[in-house]
């Protein structure tokens, strides 16, 4: 089946289905196998789509990058942005960097469970908008 079209009734809908994924596979946790710093990738991933997807709720252009920061700043026209979510530019250091075998700081339980708190508030807001909901109720 061929992607959605950008502003096509169902990219949004796309958008939050693979958010959502990407969030189920963030909250697996630590474990032996499971590297904290992958689980902070899924993280950003669901936030950054999450962003997508009220892009592609209000027909706007998507912008190729994994960088929060310039989501954010694409969707202000369309939005009021909730000061939290304005601030998660930092969730974009997971986005590349965690995803090879690099120097990066070392990334612990604490810093994977604030990624994964910020990442379910982000797909919840993101939902709620895409529904019409209020915008400020999982703030």
């Amino acid at each position: 089946m061929p992607p959605d079209e950008p502003g096509s009734a169902s990219s949004f809908i796309h958008w939050l289905r693979v958010a959502e994924s990407d969030l189920a596979l963030a909250r697996i946790g630590t474990s032996s196998n499971i590297l904290p710093e992958l689980l902070c990738f899924h993280a950003q991933q669901a936030v950054e789509k999450s962003l997508k997807a009220v892009l592609a709720y209000f027909s706007a252009p998507v912008p190729r990058t994994h960088n929060i920061e310039t989501v954010v700043e694409a969707l202000a026209p369309y939005v009021e942005i909730p000061v939290e979510i304005k601030e998660l530019d930092e969730l974009t250091l997971y986005a590349v960097g965690t995803r090879y075998p690099s120097n990066y700081e070392p990334i612990d339980d604490v810093d994977y469970l604030d990624a994964l708190a910020k990442a379910e508030q982000v797909v919840a807001w993101a939902k709620s908008v895409c529904s019409g909901k209020d915008l400020h109720e999982s703030f």
